[in-house]
């Protein structure tokens, strides 16, 4: 017999369920523990204001424990029939309880439920996330001072340029990470605001204590106007794809840049053998297919703010079940990053990088710059030492002068490491993760 909260005994047609309901339940999984929290921070609120009582309390919540460690260990299971997570909750709960189990429903929709169980999962995911991209820093951080001293070539046009070095170009990296996770921080702030109490979106005629579970659950505020709270959904998730894409950005042009500079043709790394891949027929070959997965994997990641925007796009404020369709896209993509992240991390820790690459002639005329800096500080006219040392190379006479001295802030002889570091500190601190931590220790306990 279906589950479903709002049924009134009349059946649906079988083919417009399959329709309706499509990959919902494979991604509710991913929500089960969150609305289990959910739960029971609006039970107790319940508690308070009269509605649920004393004794009703403390078994509704026992009971809602089991549940949550349930669903933590990966053995939750949506029944047949059932529709979505929040119908298989209840029925776990009024198999044991009764009746008893019906009263968690008092004063919510299933519409701000799942605005909750998907803030209450982003939330988590985003603190992985920002684990995992510190992660990645750290060891950027790390080979660019452990390789600061050594150059390669710049680029321009995919035409050599002027001097570079590891420590530049791992230190950008990092920097780059820096931005993203800034973005990330404004993602998390609009995340980190309670719907809950916002019901159908019009609230409710009971005195629900929306401060109760904003404080029970750890959120920073909450979203005051109910309408507001449900026009959130899908707003909040794009705004999140969008932090998510800049990271992908990110990884995706190391990865295109690790591709390139270990093919013969550059020689400047090489990537650890266990993270190659060999040809079936070619012998010789060592691919690198994991930054190419890792490149198609982070571009397709940069499509989905404008998938969810989409769907979003011109809907009027109030419910629509266009919104459901945002979880099939959006759920899935934190372990595709996670995993992105963790691909690169492991490589990037263990690289070979080449020294004296510039030894070789052909980079030469990259030290052309320096050589029109050089007679600059002489007293020439920049003007004048641009042509002179043109026409030096025109002719072949130009001789470069190898050695680097580059000292203005960011620039190969002062990476200003530290000064990034401190910018990624500062932004992890503003991060209330533990606040959260604290306050789902406290409502488990």
């Amino acid at each position: 017999m279906a589950q479903k909260l709002w049924d009134k005994g009349k059946a649906t047609n079988e083919e417009i369920e399959r329709f309706t309901v499509g990959r919902d339940i494979e991604m509710d999984l991913f929500l089960a523990k969150h609305d289990v929290l959910g739960s029971m921070a609006h039970i107790t609120m319940l508690e308070s204001i009269g509605l649920l009582g004393k004794d009703e309390l403390p078994i509704l919540l026992k009971e809602l424990k089991s549940i949550y460690k349930l669903a933590e260990s990966g053995d939750f299971k949506i029944e047949e029939g059932v529709e979505d997570v929040h119908s298989q909750v209840e029925l776990l709960l009024t198999r044991k309880l009764g009746d008893l189990g019906k009263k968690i429903h008092s004063g919510r929709s299933r519409n701000d439920q799942v605005l909750l169980d998907m803030k209450l999962f982003i939330r988590e995911q985003i603190h992985l996330v920002a684990n995992a991209v510190m992660d990645l820093f750290h060891v950027l951080i790390e080979q660019s001072n452990k390789y600061k001293d050594v150059l390669l070539p710049g680029y321009t046009h995919l035409q050599i340029a002027m001097p570079s070095s590891f420590g530049l170009w791992f230190g950008a990296y990092a920097e780059s990470l820096v931005d993203d996770m800034a973005l990330l921080l404004a993602a998390w702030k609009m995340t980190n605001r309670n719907p809950l109490g916002s019901a159908a979106g019009y609230g409710s005629s009971f005195p629900l204590n929306r401060q109760m579970t904003t404080d029970l659950l750890g959120f920073d505020t909450m979203d005051y106007n109910v309408i507001y709270a449900q026009m959130g959904r899908g707003k909040v998730e794009k705004t999140v794809a969008f932090a998510l894409a800049g990271i992908a950005s990110t990884i995706s042009k190391l990865a295109f840049d690790s591709c390139m500079f270990t093919s013969q043709n550059f020689g400047f790394i090489k990537l650890p053998d266990e993270c190659t891949t060999g040809s079936s027929i070619m012998p010789h070959k060592k691919n690198p297919d994991v930054f190419e997965l890792t490149r198609a994997k982070c571009n397709k990641i940069q499509t989905l703010p404008q998938q969810i925007m989409m769907i979003m796009n011109n809907l009027p404020s109030g419910y629509f079940r266009d919104l459901q369709i945002i979880k099939e896209i959006f759920i899935p993509v934190f372990d595709e990053l996670k995993d992105c992240l963790k691909m690169t991390t492991h490589i990037m820790r263990d690289v070979k990088i080449r020294e004296n690459i510039l030894d070789d002639p052909k980079y030469d005329f990259i030290f052309s710059v320096e050589e029109v800096n050089r007679l600059v500080l002489s007293g020439m006219p920049f003007r004048d030492a641009y042509k002179k040392v043109g026409l030096d190379i025109e002719a072949g006479k130009f001789t470069p002068n190898k050695n680097i001295h580059h000292t203005h802030e960011g620039s190969i002889g002062n990476l200003c490491n530290d000064k990034i570091q401190d910018l990624m500190e500062k932004s992890m601190k503003e991060f209330s993760f533990e606040k959260v931590d604290t306050a789902i220790q406290k409502l488990l306990r």
